[in-house]
């Protein structure tokens, strides 16, 4: 009877296992290491980013930029000669916004464009008015206006389309991180970076309807 015990658990893997034969990611968690799952690149990734900040390595404020352009998307668009914004423009701002909640630590900067259309001057102003109307729909969602750093026309000056026609893609603002709020960069500096990160973690578990309702961060 003791030994019937044991052959039936090696039966039961065998079985198990064999079930698992035509899926990869079942048999990657039989054949691995507790934990293997979780590896997307080296577990050594974070300590090693958080080295590269502690030591100046890594800037934090173009390291957020990047991130919060990657995963939010930093540009709306506008009409011609307009600066209203369009429901997909509030979308986006949207996004945004939620983004911005949780990092109470950072400031933004909005840059106002426009094409290629009309007067330097004309285009100037107009660029200034779609970065006010940008600053002032984020402050709407509940972002402290003192963490919207400033607003920026640069007009037609940049445009992404070289043409002097009507181009939707240069008619635009673009949302950028600036730096920290408060000047608070020297005590993200000297450890308390880690705390951004810890935050982060503990309220991606937020649920969907706490996010819509923009219950997520802290605002100032």
């Amino acid at each position: 009877m003791k030994r019937i015990k044991p052959i039936l658990a090696a039966t039961s893997v065998i079985a198990v296992l064999s079930g698992c034969a035509d899926n990869p990611q079942a048999m990657h968690f039989w054949l691995n290491e507790a934990g293997g799952s979780l590896d997307e690149g080296g577990f050594g990734a974070p300590t090693a980013h958080n080295i590269g900040v502690h030591t100046g390595q890594i800037n934090v404020v173009q390291a957020l930029a990047e991130r919060f352009s990657r995963e939010v998307g930093d540009t709306v668009n506008f009409e011609f000669n307009k600066a209203d914004l369009s429901p997909e423009a509030r979308s986006i701002l949207d996004t945004q916004a939620k983004w911005i909640l949780q990092f109470p630590e950072i400031r933004f900067r909005v840059y106002g464009h426009t094409d290629l259309v009309g007067s330097t001057a004309y285009n100037n102003r107009l660029g200034m008015r779609r970065a006010r109307t940008v600053v002032n729909y984020l402050v709407s969602r509940g972002i402290s206006r003192s963490r919207l750093e400033a607003v920026v026309s640069y007009g037609e000056t940049r445009p992404l389309i070289q043409t002097d026609q009507r181009e939707l893609r240069n008619r635009r603002t673009v949302t950028e991180v600036s730096g920290f709020a408060n000047n608070r960069k020297a005590t993200l500096l000297d450890g308390k970076y880690a705390e951004i990160i810890n935050r982060e973690y503990i309220e991606s578990a937020t649920t969907a309807t706490e996010v819509a309702n923009g219950n997520v961060g802290t605002v100032e």
